[in-house]
């Protein structure tokens, strides 16, 4: 059976439409785009995280912004994984939970909007 093809929704507005969940400023990244983080081993999600998106060459990057100023950059990729590390020397450990592609780095994790396509 062929894989599940995992299609990023990133790149659409559904980011921007997301709100914050914190509610204390400075525990946020600058951004409007926010996602689900839970950084530095943290059990605990929160739409601490800011998304930007660029496209250099016709590939889309998300640079996720952490609150503390720390940030990582994803290339999006169309073979399954959904996200690949744009830079860097760490893996990105992804699967699809429910309604979002889960990505795991380090000890950072983080919770994208995602729709899956099946196989046509």
């Amino acid at each position: 059976m062929r894989a599940l093809r995992l299609l990023l929704l990133a790149s659409c507005a559904t980011l921007a439409g997301c709100s914050s969940g914190a509610d204390d400023a400075s525990d946020l990244a600058s951004g409007e785009d926010r996602i689900s983080c839970a950084l530095g081993g943290s059990v605990e999600f929160s739409e601490a995280c800011a998304v930007e998106r660029t496209v250099a060459d016709g590939r889309l990057t998300l640079v996720v912004r952490h609150p503390d100023g720390a940030f990582r950059r994803f290339a999006v990729v169309s073979d399954g994984r959904g996200l690949v590390v744009a830079d860097g020397a760490e893996e990105a450990l992804t699967r699809v939970d429910g309604d979002k592609l889960a990505v795991t780095v380090a000890e950072d994790r983080y919770l994208f909007p995602a729709t899956v396509k099946r196989p046509s």
